[in-house]
């Protein structure tokens, strides 16, 4: 049996992180259905301090996602969940975004003007990247 999956970045503002990535790619946040989170919390089966405001809409506190616009049959969800900790070490699990027919140099510049950081340029044979941080410190590459 083949399974789907969603990758999952621990954060300490998944709703900004969420934000920046869909920028960086192209692609969306999930809308928040406060209707049905005011629901729950109506109904006691979750509280208050379950939700925040974000960008003036009620969301939950504890994590966004981002989707490809095309669906999910064209990429795996991506998920922000909330931890109370930074990021620390190095990741061992990365993305490794390829720039496709843009410049790679240029969307490099472009990322880097929106808060990623900087690490290091590669080469091996006819691929070149470059491995970036996003605002919160996540290793990923862009490939071109």
């Amino acid at each position: 049996m083949a399974y789907t999956f969603q990758v999952t970045f621990d954060s300490t503002d998944p709703h900004a992180l969420a934000d920046w990535w869909a920028d960086a790619l192209g692609w969306e946040v999930e809308p928040s259905d406060e209707a049905f989170i005011r629901g729950l919390v109506a109904a006691g089966h979750a509280s208050e301090d379950d939700t925040t405001t974000h960008n003036g809409n009620l969301v939950w506190k504890v994590g966004a996602a981002i989707r490809h616009p095309d669906g999910p049959q064209q990429a795996p969800r991506v998920l922000f969940q909330l931890v109370p900790e930074p990021k620390t070490v190095k990741n061992r699990v990365h993305l490794d975004v390829r720039a496709g027919d843009e410049d790679g140099r240029a969307v490099v510049e472009r990322l880097l003007a929106k808060g990623a950081g900087f690490l290091h340029d590669g080469r091996q044979g006819p691929y070149e990247w470059a491995t970036l941080t996003d605002p919160q410190g996540n290793e990923f590459c862009i490939t071109y």
